[in-house]
């Protein structure tokens, strides 16, 4: 390892630090999104008074927040490419894992962002004329969003973080290619300092957003 500084090495390996960075927003981004759909309708099967409905999704939500989101992505780069009899690379079993583990963290976050309006709220909905859909959509999701945006806004800290994951399918995130430019130019220092930089701020921005979501919601 060199014993000077070098932020030199930084600046000439950008464009391929740009690419890592890339990938972990976009896998960030397509797993928030996905997560957040299916969530949705996982933490409303789990409210349903379907016993079974209520069952499955309790047993997918449980089952997924009881295992490592490394071992998921593991699961599903070797069984997707058996389940549907052809390759589908490295890159589309990582979103769908992260999007399916993330449901089970996000289902969660929506149930209790629901249970947080006022059942009077559904009761004038429905004395509006409104169906129950229509409810849900117009009155007390909005809410319920309102409600939770700091805690969604925590879980795509914790997600962006976890893509780093993905190195142990040969994916080249931001950190992977922290790692390959900082061994390759015996940089370790400077290139591991950076990383952590990029980290923080990023992260440090989401919190911030999450606390002025939070300071908001206790002042509305």
């Amino acid at each position: 390892m060199n014993a000077t500084f070098d932020a030199s090495v930084i600046l000439k390996a950008w464009p391929f630090l740009l690419e890592g960075l890339g990938l972990s927003l976009m896998l960030t981004l397509v797993a928030m999104a996905g997560g957040l759909v299916l969530g949705l309708f996982l933490a409303l099967a789990r409210r349903s008074r379907h016993r079974l409905l209520a069952g499955a999704a309790a047993a997918y939500v449980n089952g997924f927040r009881a295992v490592p989101l490394i071992l998921v992505i593991f699961w599903f780069y070797f069984l997707v490419p058996l389940i549907v009899g052809r390759p589908v690379g490295a890159l589309t079993s990582a979103l769908i894992a992260f999007t399916l583990f993330e449901a089970a963290y996000y289902s969660e976050i929506i149930r209790a962002g629901l249970q947080s309006v006022r059942m009077g709220q559904w009761q004038a909905a429905a004395a509006s004329g409104l169906r129950p859909a229509q409810a849900l959509r117009y009155v007390v999701l909005p809410q319920a969003l309102r409600n939770m945006m700091p805690v969604l806004i925590t879980q795509a800290i914790v997600l962006f973080q976890d893509t780093s994951l993905v190195y142990v399918i040969s994916l080249r995130d931001f950190m992977t290619s922290t790692s390959i430019v900082a061994n390759r130019d015996n940089r370790l220092v400077e290139m591991y300092l950076f990383a952590a930089l990029v980290y923080f701020v990023l992260c440090a921005s989401l919190s911030l957003a999450a606390h002025l979501a939070a300071k908001r919601r206790s002042t509305a």
